[in-house]
């Protein structure tokens, strides 16, 4: 038989099938099927319908598409809106797509005309068929009842197989993958065969569907008939005065009388006529009681007046924290916006810096300067989501997650949360709390923070948040990003002999029972206690220390018939034995391959020594000191920067083949890296390899690069201090830092001299000795 093909507009169909001889209409919204109805109306108003694999395809490719459709007729098409139109089509043949070469403006494809295979003769097989067909749609009918008579009388009337297969297909309710098997059945018997299949399989589904629905229907009602008994006992027992509705009526009593929001009101009041409907001694009724009572331990409504007033804030915070400029500034600044808009959002602030620099103590602080309620919630080792927005309450021994625990704790709903080491959250399998704390901490989603365990929404965008860390670089960066940062850097010698002045002192006099009379302290013991004893960033040690002395000097009272003990920097060393820490005897002294640099931890700034010995080899390199990858890398660009120089700087041309290098930093436990200390290295080796001596009062910090630059470098206040407090005399700091002397500390500013560096000549010529050794 001759192949019949035609150039045809494609329109895609989604869930829907249409087959040959037979009409339907349906809905069309897409750009590209709306082109392709129009150019079938200015033709013949012929066009291919066929099905998508996947309804969710917006831009249907070939592969996208099922191989055979229905060549349709259009019947009518109308207008329903701007964007969709109605159209009813009639199926006139089956076809299968050849190739479909056009996807724009709309589909057109090359399709082939499909001959439905010959039936053959009509035998009793096929009546038996027939017949058992209309008796299983009969079945279907009765069961699902929404077919109308006149398509039921027009399948009983056929008596073509194909065609009452396709009708019935049509007609009830199937997949869309069902209805193409069927369509692509060309034999009319086998398809009827599989309509057959078909229907006997959703008849079986429908009928189980039924009797599930009428169990369900069963149950219901007894749960109504046990809900009619549990009303008349309440009745009789009212009658017989055994009110049982008292807890009832009084958690109702309560709720009302908070004044909720109608959310939060309507919820509540449902978990307490849920408790009305539970049995005496009930497990649920006691998981109800207990989400009630701590919905309503929630200080609703409740909050504390702000004390708007700068000058008694600045006062307050004066007098508890010496130093902290920036801090109190920025906190003063938030009062200040408060004094003038009262209803500003809580803000949130992320306090960072080194151990004992007083960041809990200063939020507290705030917490008073404010008038605010205050709690404290501890995150260091949280790796449980709940901990943060707690469990279900369906679970055995549930409770609300620490923000809302501590707001209840706070009784006010604007209190001031601490959330200390926000820096040393974990995560596993549990979940991840930092995640969980991105809605807590952001003022722009969380006035409907949803617990867990409450379930309704609490305005949180009254709090104020001030969280503290050590480091940034374990805070994960979305959270991080919704906090505003402040920076608390080491504190300098002056500012901890006047904090132990002002509060340690006093405060350890006040725990051991000793009066201020009984113990003198003087300036300078203070400062050889920080000197020698302690070398920290904060004050923990320091104050640890004269925990210390107090400890002896109360010793001596009981036990020696003194009344006064003074202490000064001579005697200290009987309090407090032998000094921890000595003065580096590089300090004062130059030597030959020795280099102060300067580093910077977590504590504060350190002293970090720079080693280099050069001796007849092969032109080894060898990194001692436990250096990590970065700093390794230093000393080898350092090395670089030296061999492509080594005409300028008087250096042996061959040195690198007749030398072997050894660069070592001293107290090889600690792990070091950074490339801060670049130009350290670099002016240590040019020492060793040409014998010319390094200051020892000189300290340097500075990126080194092939070309000789030297770049900016981080941690300038922290790494000033450890030079000032060294006995260093000058520091060589990269040009670029220059703008960063401006916020050191002014006593170390004046006392140290600096000297910016672009090049490492500038390096060279202020830190090597004139002249030859």
């Amino acid at each position: 038989m001759e192949q019949i093909t035609v150039n045809i507009p494609v329109l895609a169909l989604r869930g829907l099938t249409v087959f040959p001889d037979l009409t339907l209409s349906f809905d069309v919204e897409r750009e590209i099927s709306i082109f392709a109805l129009d150019r079938a109306m200015e033709e013949d108003r012929r066009i291919f319908l066929v099905t998508q694999r996947e309804i969710g395809v917006i831009q249907p490719q070939e592969e996208d598409l099922y191989e055979i459709g229905t060549v349709c007729q259009i019947m009518q098409i109308i207008k329903t809106s701007d964007t969709t139109v109605r159209v009813v089509v009639k199926g006139e043949d089956r076809a299968r797509i050849r190739r479909l070469w056009q996807m724009k403006p709309f589909l057109q494809a090359n399709v082939e005309i499909l001959e439905e295979d010959f039936p053959g003769k009509f035998t009793n097989r096929t009546e038996a068929l027939l017949r058992q067909t209309y008796s299983i749609f009969g079945e279907y009918k009765e069961l699902v009842n929404n077919i109308p008579d006149e398509i039921v009388s027009a399948i009983l009337d056929c008596r073509e197989p194909g065609k009452v297969a396709d009708t019935i297909a049509q007609q009830i309710a199937l997949p869309h993958e069902v209805r193409q098997s069927i369509l692509e059945e060309l034999h009319p018997v086998k398809r009827l065969k599989e309509m057959n299949e078909i229907l006997m399989h959703e008849v079986d589904v429908i009928s189980l569907e039924m009797q599930m629905d009428q169990k369900m229907r069963q149950r219901v009602g007894q749960v109504q008939k046990d809900m009619i008994l549990r009303e008349q006992v309440k009745v009789l027992q009212h009658e017989l005065g055994d009110d049982g509705d008292e807890e009832i009526d009084e958690y109702t009593d309560k709720v009302k009388s908070l004044h909720l929001t109608e959310e939060i009101e309507k919820k509540l009041l449902k978990e307490v006529n849920r408790l009305a409907k539970q049995p005496f001694g009930s497990a649920e009724a006691s998981v109800i009681r207990n989400y009630l009572d701590v919905c309503l331990e929630m200080p609703w409504n409740k909050q504390t007046k702000d004390r708007a007033d700068v000058t008694r804030a600045r006062d307050l915070l004066d007098h508890d924290h010496f130093g902290l400029e920036k801090v109190k500034e920025r906190i003063l600044e938030f009062i200040a916006v408060r004094q003038i808009n009262p209803d500003a959002k809580g803000k949130i602030l992320c306090l960072v810096g080194p151990p004992g620099v007083g960041k809990t103590s200063i939020a507290i602080s705030v917490a008073k300067a404010m008038n605010r309620k205050l709690a404290r919630l501890s995150l260091g080792g949280v790796r449980d989501e709940a901990d943060i927005r707690g469990h279900r309450k369906t679970y055995i021994g549930a409770m609300p997650g620490r923000i809302i625990d501590a707001i209840i704790h706070s009784g006010s709903m604007n209190p001031l949360l601490v959330l200390d080491e926000i820096d040393k959250l974990a995560n596993d399998m549990r979940g991840d709390p930092a995640s969980a704390l991105l809605e807590v901490l952001d003022s722009e989603q969380n006035y409907a923070f949803r617990d867990h365990f409450l379930e309704i929404p609490v305005d949180l965008s009254r709090v104020m948040f001030i969280t503290t860390a050590n480091t940034l670089d374990t805070i994960p960066r979305p959270l991080l990003d919704r906090m505003e940062v402040i920076e608390l850097s080491s504190y300098t010698d002056e500012e901890k002999v006047e904090i132990a002045k002002r509060h340690l002192l006093p405060k350890q006099l006040k725990e051991h029972g000793l009066k201020k009379s009984q113990l003198r302290l003087s300036d300078d013991a203070i400062r050889k206690m920080i000197a020698a004893y302690t070398r920290e960033s904060g004050v923990r040690v320091l104050e640890r220390q004269i925990g210390k002395i107090c400890r002896k000097a109360a010793m001596q009272l009981v036990q020696e018939d003194v009344k006064r003990i003074s202490i000064t920097e001579k005697n200290l060393k009987d309090f407090l034995g032998v000094e921890r820490h000595t003065e580096s005897i590089h300090i004062t002294k130059d030597e030959i391959g020795v280099v102060n640099g300067l580093a910077w931890t977590e504590v504060g700034g350190e002293i970090l020594e720079v080693e280099v010995n050069v001796m007849d080899g092969s032109g080894k390199l060898e990194l001692t000191g436990n250096l990590g990858t970065v700093m390794q890398e230093s000393a080898k660009t350092a090395l670089s920067c030296l061999r492509s120089r080594s005409d300028v700087l008087g250096i042996e041309k061959e040195f690198y083949k007749t030398k072997d290098i050894h660069i070592h930093f001293p107290e090889g436990a600690v792990p070091k890296d950074g490339p801060s200390a670049g130009i350290a290295i670099t002016t240590a080796m040019l020492s060793a390899l040409t014998g010319r001596m390094v200051r020892g009062d000189v300290a340097m910090t500075g990126e080194v690069t092939l070309r000789g630059r030297v770049l900016p470098i981080g941690g300038l206040k922290e790494k000033t201090m450890a030079a000032l407090r060294n006995g260093v005399k000058t520091v060589i700091i990269p040009k670029e830092n220059e703008k960063d002397l401006d916020e050191i500390d002014q006593t170390v500013r004046s006392k140290l001299q600096f000297t910016t560096a672009e090049t490492v000549d500038a390096v060279f010529e202020t830190a090597l000795v004139s002249g030859e050794s």
